[in-house]
C-alpha cells in the first residue's frame, strides 16, 4: 500500500469513506479525486484535501489518472459506465478498476463490450446511510459491512486477491458473487423494499388531510420502514433503469403477497392471518441485528422521562461527562407499539452500549431496539 496510488471518480458518503478508511491506514497511499466541473471548484473535494484525505484534485484523466494502480467509480450507476470510454485510454496495463455500484449487470457489460475485463472486478459496499456527501463520510462506515465483489470471467486470482486485501483494509467483509446473482439479492433484499417505502409514504402524504394529520401522528413503525426513502432520489432513479428485471421480478412476488394477504383479511381468515404474520416474524428475528447490511444499523435507545424542566438537559449533561456523543435526540409524541418517551441516536454501538449502562447507573429506565 506504501507505493499504491488510488483514483476515485465521484466522492460522495461511499466514495469518502473508503478514501478516509485508507488514508487512516496509510498516509502515504496516494488518493487523488477527479473534479468533473472543470474550471469550477468543488467544495466536497476541497475539503477532503484540506482534511488530509485527498493528496491530489485533477479536471483531466490524463493529469494523474495513469499514475492509478487502482481507480475506484463512485459516481451514479449510469455515470459510472458513462466514465468507461473516457478512462480507457489512460489505464496502465496492472491497474484495477472497480466500482461501488449497487446495481453490477450493466456495468459488467459495459466492461466487455469495451475489452475491459482483465481490469474490471465489481464492488458494492453493502452499508451506507439515508445521508449523501462527503461531509457524512466516516472511516469506519465499512466496518463489518459485507462488500460484494464480482469479477469478470478473465479476472486473475492475483488482482482478486489484490482487492480482497484492499478492501479488508476498511474494515469490511469481502464477499464474492456472481454479477447477476447479486442483482437478483439486491433487487430482492434492498431495491424492491425501497419501492415499497418510497410508495407507502406516497400513499400517506395522498390521503393526508389539509393539517397534514398524518404526517404529525407518524412514528413508530411508519417511520422504521419508511427511513430509506429519505435517500438520494437520483441514485434510486439509477438503480431502477439498471435493474429492471430483477426489480420487476421480485415486485411481482411482494404483488402476490399483498393480493394473499388482501384476501386473507377480506375473509377475515383467522389461521391464514396468524401464520402469515408468524412466518414473518420468524424468519425477521433471525435476521443478525449489527451492521453487515445494506442499510447502517441505528444505534439508538429509549428511555422514560419525567416531564419536568432540565430533563433533557440531565440526560445530555450525564452522557456528555461521560465523553458520549449524541447523534440525535427527541421526544417521542406517537409511542404505540413503543415504549420510551425521549429517543437518544449515538453515533456508534459501543456509544450505545456505554450510554445504557451508564444511564442505567443513574437508574433510568431505558428500551433498547
Amino acid at each position: 500500500m506504501e507505493d499504491t496510488c488510488i483514483g476515485f471518480i465521484g466522492f460522495g458518503l461511499i466514495g469518502g469513506s473508503i478514501a478516509r478508511a485508507l488514508k487512516s491506514k496509510n498516509k502515504a497511499t496516494k488518493l487523488i479525486a477527479y473534479n468533473y466541473h472543470a474550471g469550477k471548484i468543488n467544495a466536497s473535494l476541497e475539503l477532503a484535501k484540506s482534511d488530509g484525505v485527498l493528496d491530489c484534485i485533477v479536471t483531466s484523466f490524463n493529469d494523474g489518472f495513469h499514475e492509478c494502480d487502482m481507480i475506484f467509480l463512485c459516481a451514479p450507476v449510469l455515470d459510472n459506465i458513462k466514465y468507461l470510454t473516457q478512462l480507457k485510454p489512460f489505464l496502465k496495463p496492472s491497474c484495477i478498476l472497480t466500482d461501488v455500484g449497487s446495481v453490477k449487470g450493466n456495468i459488467h457489460k459495459a466492461v466487455s463490450s469495451l475489452g475491459l475485463d482483465n481490469h474490471f472486478i465489481g464492488g458494492h459496499p453493502m452499508a451506507g446511510t439515508e445521508k449523501t456527501g462527503y461531509e457524512h463520510s466516516m472511516a469506519t462506515l465499512l466496518e463489518n459491512a459485507y462488500y460484494v465483489l464480482t469479477p469478470t470471467k478473465t479476472t486473475t486470482e492475483a488482482n482478486l486477491n489484490k482487492l480482497i486485501d484492499l478492501v479488508s483494509l476498511t474494515g469490511a467483509i469481502p464477499v464474492v458473487l456472481d454479477a447477476d446473482y447479486h442483482d437478483d439479492i439486491v433487487s430482492a433484499i434492498s431495491h424492491v423494499p425501497h419501492i415499497i417505502s418510497a410508495s407507502l409514504v406516497n400513499m400517506v402524504k395522498d390521503q393526508d388531510d389539509e393539517n397534514e394529520t398524518m404526517r404529525l401522528l407518524a412514528a413508530g413503525g411508519f417511520k422504521d420502514i419508511t427511513r430509506i426513502s429519505s435517500s438520494s432520489p437520483i441514485m434510486w432513479q439509477n438503480i431502477c433503469l439498471t435493474n429492471k428485471d430483477s426489480i420487476l421480478r421480485f415486485l411481482h412476488l411482494y404483488i402476490e403477497k399483498l393480493t394473499a394477504i388482501q384476501t386473507y383479511v377480506e375473509n377475515q381468515d383467522q389461521d391464514k392471518l396468524l401464520n402469515f404474520f408468524d412466518e414473518a416474524k420468524s424468519y425477521r428475528d433471525q435476521i443478525p441485528n449489527k451492521s453487515v447490511g445494506l442499510i447502517e444499523k441505528v444505534h439508538e435507545l429509549y428511555l422514560d422521562l419525567i416531564d419536568e424542566e432540565g430533563a433533557i438537559a440531565t440526560v445530555a449533561t450525564i452522557l456528555a461527562t461521560n465523553h458520549i456523543s449524541i447523534k440525535n435526540i427527541g421526544i417521542i409524541h406517537n409511542r404505540e407499539f413503543e415504549n420510551g418517551v425521549l429517543r437518544l441516536e449515538l453515533y456508534t454501538e459501543e456509544g450505545a452500549i456505554k450510554a445504557v449502562k451508564c444511564l442505567r447507573n443513574y437508574n433510568y429506565t431505558i428500551y433498547e431496539r
